[in-house]
């Protein structure tokens, strides 16, 4: 009985760290009839945008795909530099967002006693700026040039680079959870 019981406290522990993870996974889509377990190699597409002008650190990116690789390599691909079965393109996308709350006439008007003709209106109050990030990840299949899966997962960045790094790891294997490895 009480193995049972350290089993479910176990697992109660598990599902309320898994809750707090600042990481969202969303919009995962997999083609009807795609398993990984068709392919055997994959490599990324070149990316055409001009790094001059990118607000993302490269070694964001090159973290990026070390960890898609490491994903995808635990799941018996292998990484080809020439006609990989699976292309993958990455996504990335930084933008500097407000946090915000409402005021609120009945808990912060001024108290005012008096002739004059004061008002008071509820407004959004600024209280903070932070960045939030988007990475998208499409895998493609390079002989029918058809995309196979696709998933997007966000996160508000952390300000310490080695955060980051940890906070783009944690992403991207919450990302690759959904991806379907072999026929069910």
């Amino acid at each position: 009985m009480k193995r049972k019981i350290d089993y479910f406290l176990g697992l109660l522990l598990f599902l309320l760290l898994a809750a707090c993870s600042p990481v969202r996974v969303a919009n995962t889509e997999a083609a009807p009839d795609f398993t990984l377990s068709n392919y055997k190699t994959f490599g990324f597409l070149e990316v055409n945008a001009d790094s001059s002008k990118l607000e993302i650190p490269a070694e964001h990116i090159a973290a990026l795909q070390r960890e898609v690789s490491n994903q995808l390599q635990k799941r018996g691909l292998t990484m080809a530099t020439s006609n990989p079965d699976l292309l993958v393109n990455l996504g990335v996308v930084v933008q500097e967002k407000k946090q915000t709350r409402q005021t609120d006439f009945r808990t912060d008007a001024p108290y005012y006693m008096g002739q004059r003709r004061y008002t008071w209106r509820s407004k959004e109050v600024e209280v903070g700026r932070y960045k939030q990030g988007t990475i998208s990840v499409h895998l493609v299949d390079r002989t029918q040039n058809n995309l196979v899966w696709s998933s997007q997962a966000e996160s508000v960045v952390p300000s310490n680079n080695a955060k980051v790094q940890e906070r783009i790891a944690e992403g991207v294997e919450k990302l690759f959870e959904s991806l379907p490895t072999s026929t069910q």
